[in-house]
């Protein structure tokens, strides 16, 4: 097991030591599992495709949900809503 100590920025960056980070490539992308006061990083692309897709599905959803929340949504005809969609 390996050890570190690290901080958190004013932006709410944490930058994982250079030691453990040796075989991870720029971009590469991490679920974040939050369980009290315990932090868990897990590689995007260690999981299982279908937990994966999963994963990314909520996060759209909870952006979507929260740019609705700030009044970013507009009415569309469901024929275009539907080809949007599609889009995905």
């Amino acid at each position: 097991m390996d050890i570190g100590i690290t901080r958190i920025s004013s932006k709410g960056q944490i930058v994982i030591p250079a030691s453990m980070r040796s075989d991870l490539e720029e971009g590469e992308q991490f679920l974040v599992i939050r369980e009290g006061d315990r932090f868990i990083l897990k590689p995007l692309e260690d999981l299982e495709p279908a937990v994966r897709e999963d994963i990314l599905f909520a996060e759209k959803t909870e952006r979507a949900f929260l740019e609705y929340e700030k009044g970013g949504f507009s009415r569309k005809r469901d024929t275009d809503f539907i080809e949007d969609l599609k889009s995905w």
